[in-house]
């Protein structure tokens, strides 16, 4: 017996590895960071509030770097190389998971560019203290307003089929009517995102505020 025939296969272990990072550290985040700045809807003072406390969490940079910065890394890394060596046969077999496939490789290339220009602006620089004002302020730059819709709307694609994509490859979902329904799970979670993503930059835009009346001063 060759000795390649007993040695694990480390790729499909990194790619299982890719797309568990995907959905859990960086799809986890994802939500938490929708659901922290759509305290901007509220208002302005109940967004700086939830931005002081989430830099009162304990073991913060442990928990940032080991359950976010590094598994996100892995995962932005890897699928680039995964970018480069894959093929697409779009133009050849326009089939759905086909164009799915192709579309998921674009949109993670700028869901990677666009968070980690977010996070080297809004939590390297500012050290984790960017204010509604510095934010209102930077979304009234065209350009900065068009990165971060692409931005959101790329990682909302991107994370809704990483969902049916996990769901399939961990084998959670093994039947045609199983996988269907992962699809469409991912449908759902791809546009609830968008949604919330593109409310929340209305909101900084153009100082709008719908849920002005949930707040309460401490």
């Amino acid at each position: 017996m060759s000795s390649t025939a007993t040695r694990p296969d480390t790729s499909y272990f990194l790619r299982k590895l890719h797309s568990f990072t995907g959905v859990l550290p960086v799809g986890a985040f994802l939500a938490e960071h929708f659901w922290s700045n759509s305290a901007a809807l509220v208002n302005a003072a109940k967004y700086d509030e939830v931005s002081r406390d989430l830099q009162t969490i304990p073991f913060r940079p442990f928990v940032e770097w080991g359950v976010i910065f590094l598994p996100m890394l892995f995962h932005g890394v890897y699928g680039v190389y995964i970018w480069l060596r894959g093929k697409s046969n779009v133009s050849a077999y326009p089939w759905v998971g086909n164009w799915l496939y192709a579309t998921q490789r674009h949109t993670g290339l700028i869901a990677f560019a666009y968070i980690g220009w977010h996070l080297y602006t809004e939590r390297w620089l500012t050290h984790g203290k960017s204010t509604y004002a510095t934010v209102e302020s930077d979304m009234q730059n065209p350009w900065y307003l068009l990165f971060f819709v692409v931005g959101i709307l790329a990682s909302s694609f991107h994370l809704g089929v990483g969902i049916w994509n996990f769901l399939c490859k961990w084998g959670l979902v093994a039947t045609a009517k199983a996988q269907q329904a992962a699809g469409r799970l991912g449908v759902v979670v791809g546009v609830v995102f968008s949604i919330v993503g593109i409310l929340i930059v209305i909101s900084f835009r153009l100082n709008w505020h719908p849920f002005a009346s949930y707040y309460i001063s401490k």
